[in-house]
């Protein structure tokens, strides 16, 4: 951050820009509080916005904080968030230097507590009941000696060697392992797509479509056994078509996948139990480096995977790259329509102001032009005219001179060039009158044109135009003083008069009744000027 020079201030305070000091803060912030657990009540959330964020506020009894969840972090979380849930939240503290506030950005979220835990479960479970996914008439028998069985669980953990080894010891079968996470972020989705997995296979593909799935875990806390209370869990489990037992926890952990299995064995010890019957012991050689190889092989897997999650959080995720471009691009989405308004109203007054310079005037100017062009053009054909007269005299005088020179050779040439002078003339004359004939005819509608727009036609219908001593039309009361001479222009003449400040007053009393003056004789009006010729 590099501050400006402050050679004129009265103090050695150093002057930063709005946006160093912005930025400045925000790197201060994001260091000092990258990653951090926040505690509180979700207040004003409405679900996710059209870009797939979702903005609302965490608070308790005395302050609150700005929080979002980037739409790429959505899928990661356990449960969905709901307005006044008490939850905890972790991420790191940002702020938005636009409008000078910071917020969360949540990476994780859970419930604050077991009593919390507790109440949503109790809620999901009266909500999916009423949807009847735990009727007992949905739940369907186990089959007696199935040959294939499917076992959804963690490769890594003992549970899946505790049902191997109880299946070899009852009954040898097939059994396919679909390997899960049962514990932490995304579990319970990988779970669901396991038991709807399963249920996609065909019974003659590469891999046996099972008879029976065991979905199976170890004991655990509420919040180990989390996973399995998950809705898409709960709904995978009740639309299987393939029988299914329940082996989640000890025998005293419930779970909402256990209503919804067919069957619920109290441990996953019993659920091998209860899917096959009981047979010879089995080769305990063969089972213990199986379990070894495939425990191996998950630790390796295990091994590789930290070392790449390591790397990854080395760099920044997208959704840190984008945090900034994202929130401008949803203001200014928000603030589309008004700008669109705005334009709008920009251009209707940009067409009043083009609107209003169209006027009489223009017109009167383009008659007058027309009437130019057309003088000069008759001007014109008049010139040419002569000249094609006299051109045509010159050629008959020339000839003339020839035949009286040579009378007896030239005499039926000079009657061929007399007809064809006669021919020429009629051409001509003819030429000429349709030319007038045409030109009058655009004069007189020019002047149809024009007589139309005068202002005598309106004094015709009644109307008239007063004018004071300097021979100009008063348009407006305030212009006109009493006493001031004027004049009326009737549509056949003018009359003189003088102004007065009001109507007279009527005298009501009886008396001689006046004398009537004789009618003055109104002068003959002047005759309107009449339009010369135009040829």
């Amino acid at each position: 951050m590099t501050p400006f020079p402050a050679p004129d201030s009265q103090s050695n305070l150093t002057e930063f820009s709005v946006s160093e000091l912005s930025g400045s803060i925000k790197r201060t912030v994001e260091n000092a509080f990258d990653h951090v657990r926040v505690r509180g009540e979700i207040s004003g959330y409405r679900g996710q916005h059209s870009s797939g964020h979702a903005y609302f506020s965490l608070k308790d009894d005395r302050a609150r904080i700005d929080a979002v969840i980037w739409k790429g972090t959505f899928p990661r979380l356990r449960f969905r968030p709901e307005e006044g849930m008490e939850v905890i939240a972790t991420g790191k503290v940002t702020t938005f230097p636009g409008s000078s506030k910071y917020q969360i950005v949540i990476e994780n979220m859970e419930p604050a507590g077991a009593g919390a835990l507790m109440a949503l479960i109790e809620e999901r479970r009266r909500r999916l009941g009423a949807e009847g996914l735990f009727d007992q008439a949905r739940k369907r028998p186990l089959p007696y000696l199935p040959h294939v069985i499917g076992v959804v669980t963690s490769p890594t953990g003992a549970v899946i060697r505790d049902i191997l080894h109880r299946i070899s010891d009852r009954f040898p079968v097939h059994v396919v392992v679909w390997p899960v996470k049962v514990q932490g972020e995304g579990s319970g989705d990988e779970v669901a797509a396991a038991i709807r997995g399963f249920n996609t296979f065909e019974a003659n593909g590469p891999i046996p479509r099972p008879d029976v799935l065991i979905i199976a875990r170890g004991g655990g806390s509420l919040e180990d056994l989390w996973s399995f209370n998950d809705e898409a869990v709960v709904r995978a489990a009740a639309e299987s078509q393939i029988p299914l037992i329940s082996a989640v926890g000890h025998e005293t952990d419930w779970t909402l996948i256990d209503h919804a299995a067919d069957v619920r064995a109290p441990t996953p010890t019993g659920a091998a139990e209860m899917a096959v019957p009981v047979k010879a012991d089995l080769d305990a050689q063969i089972a213990n480096l199986t379990a070894r190889l495939r425990h191996c092989s998950s630790r390796h897997m295990d091994h590789r995977r930290q070392t790449v999650r390591a790397l990854m959080r080395a760099l920044p995720s997208l959704d840190q790259l984008l945090a900034l471009p994202r929130r401008r691009f949803d203001e200014a989405s928000a603030g589309l329509g008004r700008g669109l308004e705005r334009t709008t109203v920009v251009k209707r007054r940009a067409l009043e102001r083009s609107s209003s310079g169209l006027r009489l005037e223009l017109l009167t100017n383009r008659l007058a032009q027309q009437r130019q062009a057309l003088a000069d053009r008759l001007t014109r054909s008049e010139r040419c005219l002569e000249r094609q007269l006299l051109k045509g005299q010159n050629r008959v005088d020339t000839a003339a001179a020839k035949l009286a020179a040579l009378p007896a050779r030239l005499a039926g040439h000079l009657q061929r060039e007399r007809q064809h002078l006669t021919s020429l003339s009629r051409h001509s004359d003819t030429a000429i009158r349709h030319a007038l004939s045409r030109s009058r005819a655009n004069v007189m509608a020019q002047d149809r044109v024009l007589q139309s727009l005068a202002y005598t036609n309106v004094l015709k219908r009644g109307y008239a135009v007063i004018r004071g001593e300097d021979d100009k039309p008063l348009t407006r009361a305030a212009d006109v003083d009493a006493g001031r001479a004027i004049s009326i222009q009737f549509a056949d003449g003018r009359v003189a008069a003088v102004t007065g400040e009001g109507a007279p007053e009527v005298d009501k009393r009886p008396g001689p009744e006046p004398k009537r003056r004789p009618a003055t004789k109104a002068e003959p009006p002047a005759d309107p000027p009449k339009q010369g010729s135009l040829f």
